[in-house]
């Protein structure tokens, strides 16, 4: 499986961005589907992951009731539609694809910068 993310950018605070994680082969379906984002000087943190299917979503307390993670697996293509967002998101964003609670894939990452 790979994976591309996409649709980070420059954004004032407040805002709102989508990201995009588009995945290749044929069994999206067997894969949750995770955001992770790392800031400068920081550990990489869990964002929010999505089931197989759709069916249960989870979230960081510190994007949560702001961030919104959804997959068509029509398209082979899991997003982070993120809202309100403040300088502290500011970080490169990555998507990840388990089968079971282990990371199998990384994406490449997407960088999201909020100013202030």
């Amino acid at each position: 499986v790979q994976l591309q993310a996409s649709g980070g950018g420059l954004v004032q605070a407040g805002d709102s961005l989508r990201l995009s994680c588009a995945a290749s082969g044929p069994t999206f379906s067997n894969y949750a589907m995770n955001w992770f984002r790392q800031a400068p000087v920081k550990e990489r943190e869990f964002v929010a992951s999505i089931s197989g299917f759709g069916s249960s979503t989870h979230y960081a307390d510190s994007v949560k009731g702001r961030f919104t993670i959804s997959r068509d697996n029509a398209k082979n293509t899991v997003y982070l539609q993120m809202n309100s967002l403040k300088p502290e998101d500011t970080a490169v964003y990555y998507c990840a694809a388990a089968r079971t609670s282990r990371i199998d894939y990384w994406g490449q990452g997407t960088l999201v910068t909020v100013s202030s």
